[in-house]
């Protein structure tokens, strides 16, 4: 069971009030060792209160106000990370409320670093709400009959378990069995009875359970309910019934078969009915919480199409590879007796072809391990009964099983295993998917197969079980007591666990405990394969090892990131600065902001730019080093100052206005003076590129096209007896088989050498892609399943090698194979090279007035050469993308506020070749285009790319804003699908262009000529004017001046001279006379004065 999906910043796990109870037992004296021994650090989500007890886990489902850990980051001057970045991203607000993830929605609150970033700490929160507790009351479980536990493989968060006895009630479990809780479910269990439905007992028994990652299905009588909501309403009686969705209300169904896998972005389930619609499948498709079912097949019943009057669909089995349904159908002839038949059905052709008939009776082996089954050989009185069959997508083995065990790898040719008994009936098969598979009969029987082999061994009851408990009674063991009752069987990451009732001391308890197969087949086999000896007068004891060789070691093991694409990255905890050396709650909140705050960057990371380290948390990293080299120098981040931190020059950091070397804080944390009691080492954080393999084979490959994976395995044989010479001996006793799933797509070379001195010998084995069994798909999706089997013959059961973990079996090795295209790998604009390589082929490079380190720009009338990278963000390598690719212009605008999508009818003028429009943005001079000439193809060695932004084109015509040229951003899809014949990989970029100095339209540049010529020939024309008229206007301004002067000269003489006149206003009319005559000479000489030194003055100035 995995967590459904890595979307952090909605889980917000660590912003919750509980803390994460972690014990580190390292001393503090080993702090100063600079290569700490690994520790395993196991975190559960505790409330404070229980911190410190013995399996506390708490169940939470009431709102509370958040823990923020403001207080602690403040603390820490010396920490790597930006204190507001850190608040912002963890806390968010000052205060948020905890509720239950909603299923519906994929995700739970449950982290596993190991399974999405490889980190080297087990790091997993667990989460579950509280539900309604039944005791565990003995007549539950006690002669309870076991059942299956069906899930999706790798997707489900959650576990349930049906089969509670006249219990509307399941086990939900999202911690794999180490916590449960035993919930009863509102539903309203109406009971479909009528003409077309047979009837049965009713029972409030929940028989069939299948969890999906985010949908829960359960079957009760022939009812089928899902539900897609929180958990904290799963239990509700006054919710509960709006969240259970009773779906196929007129249908029968009498089974539920689930489908392990998912595919194609989807999970399945399928429901066999009974009644009216006999000899149909409604198969269910769930997407992103929706559930719907199609009635299979379309056009006619399973009946209809093989040409049978009676049948019954037993089981059904989707392989999601073909899109074809296998489906074991029993048919009812009336003149013979009943039997099976396999029938395979295209979903896509929706077509009907029978592939197998089961024989009526089980054939006689006469003492062999397996019979191929070929209709020659001789049968027993023994019917054959068919159950259900079980499919391994990895290795396309089908079994079909009941009181016999079949296998094929093609689902036409059969293979009897004669080992499991014809007496024992199977109930169900538990798959690990990775090479071994658990049989379970309805006695409750355990038996084990390795496939690929022919040999069923029985585990329980058995003698080596028996030597096994009481070697764990004699250590008295909690896990084992008189009376069990096995609840279920399931493999957990590759190992077979058993689920049991326990009553001792009339005390009743469910464990979940580990199943040691190696163990059982050791003890077993040497109870078995034993020799008692007389020498002498006693008897001496030997053991028969049955194993062909005595050492096997794995070697030449590449780098396992590449194939595993697991990131990897390195985060030590915080050094607590406490005697005792224990975690407190700001320590645990310090490593927790830490943890999340690399997952924020690790999921924000989406640059199509290439970064210089194409790193997610490269920012982290560059500043991290930057701060390192600074501190050597006298400078460093942090430090003790009353003052505030200034804004950090590059983001992550907070950079001190008194910065103090770091030494300082390493000395500060020697003496337990760090502030906030804790210390971060920031050396202690990295990413991790160099893993070596640990001497064995990856949990999975990855594939892309005509990659490989080599390695050899080092073999040496037991004792050989000298008969025919060395070499011949040692290649005899020592033999190594691959044994592929799909030879036809990937193939194996193996390659061998003999070392007779060591008595040993040495393969080679190279793994390969053929390069032609997959389309291109999106990195990391729709990948197809296969798988390697490194087999040395005769080990089968035999083989096994003593670990500190206890026995591993050796000598069967299956490695799933993903071929496909790998998570991990991106396309990014590679703008370091571009720039150089452009600047290089136009002898000049231009960048616009206003610089954007972060989008350069790129001139109009320049060719454009682009350049692409292919980065691996698990191994960090990076190169040059080799391949062909498809250029689309898909959106632009003049400014990034006004950039807008073009439609497909746009995207194809802009861009094709064949356009007759005039709307071309751009254009090449490569000749290579698609098939259907629609686009141009280009790669890392075309001749670059021409700038058009013809009349009818967007870009065309485009109006400045400023006294500055013209600009553009186009908005660039760069795809290599359906051209690129080098990767499996559907790579697809979409990004921003800046391009400046556009020219302007013919019409719009004649139309600004036209009217800067008009304004300019304007102005010399009004310049050249007034120059000629600048003396005339002069003369009339003047003259205008002086007519003013003598008015108002004349008027101030008046009224001067009227006080004066007053006086002899009554003398005789002689002497006014007089006096008025004599006034007007006055003023008329002094008129003819003035007017004589105007003249004056104007002859001058026409002098000068």
């Amino acid at each position: 069971m995995s967590p459904a999906g890595p979307a952090w910043p909605r889980l917000l796990v660590l912003q919750a009030l509980w803390a994460l109870l972690v014990v580190l037992l390292a001393p503090w004296s080993l702090w100063a060792i600079k290569n700490t021994q690994e520790c395993t650090w196991q975190v559960v989500l505790n409330n404070f209160e229980t911190v410190g007890k013995k399996d506390a886990s708490d169940r939470f489902v009431d709102q509370e106000p958040l823990y923020t850990v403001d207080k602690v980051f403040s603390l820490l001057v010396d920490s790597p990370i930006d204190p507001d970045e850190v608040r912002g991203l963890v806390s968010g607000k000052r205060e948020r409320s905890w509720t239950c993830t909603p299923l519906g929605s994929g995700h739970l609150p449950t982290l596993s670093l190991q399974t999405y970033l490889g980190f080297p700490y087990y790091l997993k929160i667990n989460y579950s709400c509280k539900g309604e507790l039944f005791n565990l009351i003995p007549r539950y479980f006690v002669n309870v009959p076991s059942r299956p536990l069906w899930y999706t493989v790798d997707q489900t968060p959650v576990f349930i378990l049906g089969g509670i006895p006249e219990e509307k009630a399941i086990l939900l479990t999202d911690t794999n069995f180490k916590d449960f809780s035993l919930v009863e479910l509102s539903i309203d269990s109406c009971w479909v009875g009528s003409f077309y439905c047979p009837h049965a007992n009713f029972t409030a028994t929940i028989y069939d359970a299948i969890a999906t990652e985010s949908t829960l299905f359960i079957r009760q009588n022939q009812l089928i309910y899902y539900f897609t909501g929180d958990y904290t309403t799963l239990h509700e009686s006054n919710h509960g019934s709006e969240r259970w969705v009773r779906v196929l209300a007129n249908e029968c169904i009498k089974k539920l078969c689930p489908v392990h896998f998912h595919s194609n972005g989807s999970e399945y389930v399928m429901a066999l009915t009974t009644g009216k619609h006999e000899g149909y499948v409604h198969f269910g498709t769930i997407t992103d919480g929706r559930v719907s079912f199609e009635l299979l097949p379309r056009q006619r019943s399973v009946c209809s199409g093989i040409l049978v009057v009676n049948c019954s669909i037993t089981w059904a089995v989707f392989i999601a590879g073909d899109y074809n349904l296998l489906l074991l159908v029993e048919i009812e002839d009336p003149s013979t007796r009943k039997y099976f038949q396999v029938v395979s059905y295209d979903l896509v052709s929706d077509y009907l072809v029978v592939l197998y008939t089961i024989p009526e009776f089980i054939p006689d082996a006469r003492g062999l391990e397996f019979l191929m089954i070929l209709g020659t050989e001789s049968y027993t009185n023994f019917p054959m009964v068919p159950k259900a069959m079980s499919y391994n997508p990895y290795n396309n083995l089908l079994f079909i099983w009941g009181n016999f065990l079949l296998q094929s790898y093609n689902s036409e040719n059969f293979i009897y295993l004669a080992d499991f008994p014809k007496e024992l009936s199977i109930k169900y098969l538990v798959n690990s998917f990775y090479g071994d598979m658990a049989i379970v009969t309805e006695t409750e029987e355990i038996w084990y197969l390795l496939e690929g082999s022919y040999q069923v061994y029985k585990l329980f009851p058995s003698k080596g079980w028996e030597v096994h408990v009481s070697l764990q009674v004699m250590q008295q063991s909690s896990l084992y007591a008189p009376s069990e009752t096995m609840v279920t069987l399931f493999y957990e990451d590759n190992k077979l666990y058993q689920l049991v009732y326990l009553t001792d001391n009339q005390q009743g308890r469910l464990v979940k405990r580990l199943v040691p197969v190696e163990q059982l087949l050791m003890y077993q086999q040497i109870s078995n394969d034993y020799l008692l000896e007389r020498q002498g007068s006693h008897l001496t004891l030997s053991f028969t090892n049955l194993c062909p060789f005595t050492v096997m070691r794995l070697r030449d093991l590449p780098n396992p990131l590449i194939y595993t694409r697991q990131e990897r990255y390195r985060a030590q905890p915080p050094r607590v600065l406490e005697p005792w050396g224990f975690h407190s709650d700001n320590s645990l909140a310090v490593y927790q902001g830490l943890v999340y705050y690399l997952l924020w960057l690790h999921s924000k990371y989406d640059k199509p730019y290439a970064d210089p380290v194409h790193d997610p948390a490269w920012r982290w990293w560059k500043n991290k080093k930057q701060d390192q080299v600074r501190g050597e120098g006298g400078e460093s981040v942090g430090g003790p100052s009353p003052d505030p931190p200034s804004p950090s020059p590059c983001p992550g950091f907070v950079f001190a206005p008194h910065p103090v070397p770091q030494d300082y804080y390493f000395y500060l944390a020697s003496n337990w003076r760090s502030a906030g009691g804790v210390h971060v080492d920031m050396a202690s954080y990295g990413r991790i590129y160099d893993l070596k393999a640990e001497n064995e084979l990856p949990e999975r490959i990855f594939l892309d096209k005509g990659t490989s994976y080599r390695f050899s395995v080092f073999l040496t044989a037991r004792e050989p007896e000298p008969l025919h010479g060395a070499s011949f001996q040692v290649q005899s006793r020592v033999s190594l088989a691959v044994v592929l799933a799909d030879p036809g797509c990937i193939e194996a070379v193996v390659k061998e050498k003999v070392l007779v001195n060591r008595n040993s010998v040495l393969f080679w084995v190279t793994l390969s892609d053929k390069r032609f069994c997959f389309d291109q798909g999106i990195r990391g999706h729709h990948l197809m399943k296969t798988s390697m089997l490194v087999k040395v013959v005769g080990s089968s059961g035999h083989c096994f090698q003593n670990t500190h973990q206890g026995p591993r079996m050796q000598g069967n090795l299956m490695v799933p194979l993903l071929i496909g295209c790998p998570p991990g790998k991106r396309l990014a604009f590679d703008i370091t090279y571009t720039l150089e390589y452009n600047r290089l082929q136009n002898k000049h490079y231009f960048d616009c007035v206003q610089v954007d380190p972060e989008m350069p720009c790129f001139l109009f009338r320049d060719v454009f050469y682009p350049f692409f990278l292919i980065q691996d963000l698990v191994t960090g390598d990076s190169g040059s993308f080799q391949g062909s690719y498809v250029l689309k212009v898909v959106g632009g605008g003049p400014t990034l506020d006004t950039i807008k999508e073009y439609s497909e009818e746009d995207i194809y003028r802009f861009n094709s070749p064949l356009d007759k429009t005039g709307s071309l943005i751009w254009t090449t001079r490569n000749a290579t285009t698609t098939e259907d000439s629609a686009f141009n193809i280009l790669s890392h060695n075309s001749l670059g790319i021409e700038w058009l932004c013809m009349e009818n084109s967007p870009c065309h015509d485009t109006i400045p804003h400023s006294i500055f040229a013209s600009e553009f951003f186009f908005k660039v899809l760069v795809s290599n699908r359906g051209v690129d014949r080098s990767t499996y990989c559907d790579y697809q970029l979409t990004f921003l262009l800046h391009i400046h100095g556009l020219p302007l339209s013919a019409r719009r540049a004649f139309l600004i000529l036209t009217v800067s010529a008009s304004l300019f020939a304007g102005l010399v024309i009004l310049y050249v004017i007034s120059c000629l008229l600048s003396p005339y206007v002069v003369k009339v301004c003047n003259v205008l001046c002086w007519k003013i002067n003598n008015i108002i000269a004349w008027e101030s003489y008046t009224y001067s001279t009227a006080s004066n006149t007053r006086d002899f206003s009554n003398t005789s009319g002689t002497k006014s006379g007089e006096s008025s005559g004599g006034i007007s000479r006055v003023a008329s000489k002094v008129a003819e004065e003035n007017k004589t030194d105007t003249k004056k003055t104007w002859r001058k100035k026409s002098i000068s």
